[in-house]
């Protein structure tokens, strides 16, 4: 009888530890879909939006400013905004996101970064894996860039990305994008040297000139930062009562790494903030039918403040 009632005890605590383990394991990150919006969620705090419906741009504005296929909000772990779109200055700017400026297809040189002109264009076009585990939720997304230009509404070049986000630590957390490009047709998609385009991000409204600051890995600020090349960019600020930012990791394997970048000097757009690796800044890129090409990058998003240190040890973590 004893030993009846020692087993069953036995029994009830493994089934309870085991219970209490699974419980421990369940995944802190979230993702769902509303309103033309993927969300990341840490708890009920929104991370990551990946906008995959058509946004339109503000009333009264050309409706040749919509767009989807980008990211916004990007937050922090307390919730602030570190994205913004369609500025009055540039309503072609879309949080975080990344079109090519000056490409070659099939005999004619297309824009699809400055879409007023309607010569191309970036769209989401389907959603390819979701992915949760007990570290991280990643998605993948398929993204068509569109010829325009004389009403051909052509795809001309496949983008598959993959979006990481893993579970926060500290005060950070990590996402993850890995962009693989192909072309779509029998044609080769080659982008031509410029001096922006790329993996690009529209800094928050609440940073100016006198409350935000960036800094590279050779130690750039806003001063000369512009037109140097870089392996991650520190780039942090006031946000309300708070302070937080983000460091823009290159990795090593990327094309023209370390990567020529584009950061807006100090007074340009009344202190407005932007940053940009642009891989083909100073030499030309061609895509091959049947080949595929892939560009990696990481964001420490993050409260509070970080140093150079910081972002050293991220990139080092990052690329070893």
């Amino acid at each position: 009888m004893q030993l009846t009632k020692t087993i069953t005890l036995l029994f009830v605590i493994v089934i309870f530890t085991s219970c209490k383990s699974v419980k421990e394991k369940e995944p802190i990150l979230s993702i769902s879909k509303e309103n033309g919006l993927l969300l990341v969620k840490h708890n009920d705090t929104t991370l990551l939006g990946y906008q995959f419906g058509i946004m339109y741009p503000p009333k009264g504005v050309d409706s040749a400013y919509q767009r989807s296929g980008f990211f916004h909000p990007v937050n922090t772990l307390k919730g602030s905004r570190l994205t913004r779109i369609h500025p009055e200055d540039h309503y072609h700017h879309f949080g975080l996101w990344n079109p090519w400026t000056r490409t070659f297809f099939e005999g004619d040189t297309l824009d699809f970064w400055n879409i007023r002109g309607k010569q191309a264009t970036v769209r989401h076009a389907e959603f390819k894996n979701t992915k949760t585990t007990d570290d991280f939720v990643e998605y993948q997304t398929l993204h068509e860039h569109v010829v325009l230009k004389d009403d051909k509404n052509k795809v001309a070049l496949n983008e598959l990305q993959t979006v990481r986000i893993h579970n926060p630590k500290e005060n950070y957390y990590i996402i993850d994008l890995q962009f693989d490009y192909s072309c779509a047709t029998e044609s080769p998609f080659k982008i031509l040297a410029y001096h922006y385009q790329g993996l690009g991000w529209r800094g928050t409204e609440a940073w100016n000139d006198d409350n935000s600051s960036i800094i590279t890995s050779e130690g750039k600020t806003r001063i000369d930062a512009d037109n140097t090349t870089s392996r991650w960019m520190l780039y942090q600020g006031e946000l309300g009562d708070d302070s937080g930012g983000m460091i823009m990791l290159s990795h090593t394997n990327n094309y023209s790494h370390p990567e020529p970048i584009r950061v807006w000097p100090v007074g340009n757009h009344e202190g407005s903030t932007f940053a940009n690796f642009n891989p083909t800044k100073y030499e030309d890129w061609t895509f091959e039918p049947g080949k595929t090409y892939t560009l990696n990058y990481r964001l420490i998003v993050f409260d509070g403040e970080k140093t150079p240190e910081n972002a050293e040890t991220f990139w080092v973590d990052y690329t070893k």
